[in-house]
């Protein structure tokens, strides 16, 4: 057992950008690739035969450059990256059934991440996404948009139960406990850095006691970023074993991405 000082980052998101697919964001760099050639030749093609061959070039790289310098200040290559891992596993049958499932959890402070684990729409997500709010709608892919309200809610292991009206919803179903052991292969999806049904994989590391927590929960390798909060993290047989809910600065591990296990949930659920 691990314990650990450091100040957590919870996985929010606040950002305005706006809301893009996989395929949008590949686009978006196709077209960056194809404006930076246009402009290349546009630039060789003119009739300044004075202007030496290796300066237009250099002008053509340079404009090149400036356009995916711009792209990647918004969109980091470790975030495009994510994108394309999303884009390959997303053509997974199983992984297309869990995103169905996954919801936009939106409040007036922000945003994060939910999963309906009912068919009567009741939805886990953090506490720290809907503290403090009174207007919380929920956004499935498919299913469209509704308002919820809070039906339970641990503050201590950051968790809430949110429920709205319908039924017939997409659900994951929840393990029995969590089970999972050191490298064990986990898949996570949510809405990181204003996208959405953001599908990543990564592995278990180890378990981790952090300050002011009773509770351990868990260290994952994995790229978690935010707006990740609130995602379900799902082991190989498709039950959710844990939910998102921070990364952490590991003297040992680097930046790693952390979950509360689902044990946890059904400890309070029963004991509250």
């Amino acid at each position: 057992m691990t314990t650990e000082k450091d100040n957590l980052v919870h996985d929010e998101s606040n950002d305005q950008f706006e809301q893009m697919s996989d395929e949008e964001i590949n686009e978006l760099v196709l077209e960056a690739q194809r404006e930076a050639l246009l402009r290349s030749s546009e630039e060789v093609a003119l009739p300044k035969r004075r202007i030496p061959k290796w300066f237009v070039w250099l002008m053509s790289i340079t404009l090149a450059l400036s356009t995916f310098v711009g792209l990647f200040q918004v969109f980091s290559i470790p975030a495009i990256e994510f994108l394309i891992t999303s884009a390959k596993l997303s053509k997974q049958e199983n992984i297309a059934t869990y995103k169905k499932s996954v919801v936009v959890v939106s409040t007036e402070n922000g945003k994060g991440t939910g999963f309906s684990i009912s068919e009567e729409g009741i939805i886990l997500t953090n506490y720290h996404v809907i503290e403090e709010n009174n207007f919380i709608t929920v956004v499935f892919p498919e299913d469209g948009r509704y308002n919820a309200t809070i039906l339970e809610t641990y503050p201590e292991i950051d968790l809430a139960v949110l429920e709205i009206e319908g039924n017939d919803f997409p659900s994951l179903p929840l393990a029995k406990d969590n089970g999972m052991e050191e490298n064990d292969p986990i898949t996570f999806i949510g809405n990181p850095l204003s996208f959405k049904g953001i599908a990543n994989e990564g592995t278990i590391l180890a378990p981790i006691t952090l300050k002011n927590w009773v509770d351990e929960v868990i260290m994952i390798k994995a790229p978690v970023y935010r707006g990740n909060s609130g995602s379900p993290v799902i082991n190989e047989y498709g039950q959710v074993v844990g939910v998102v809910f921070a990364t952490l600065d590991h003297e040992e591990h680097g930046k790693v991405g952390l979950f509360i296990p689902i044990d946890l949930f059904y400890e309070y659920q029963l004991n509250h």
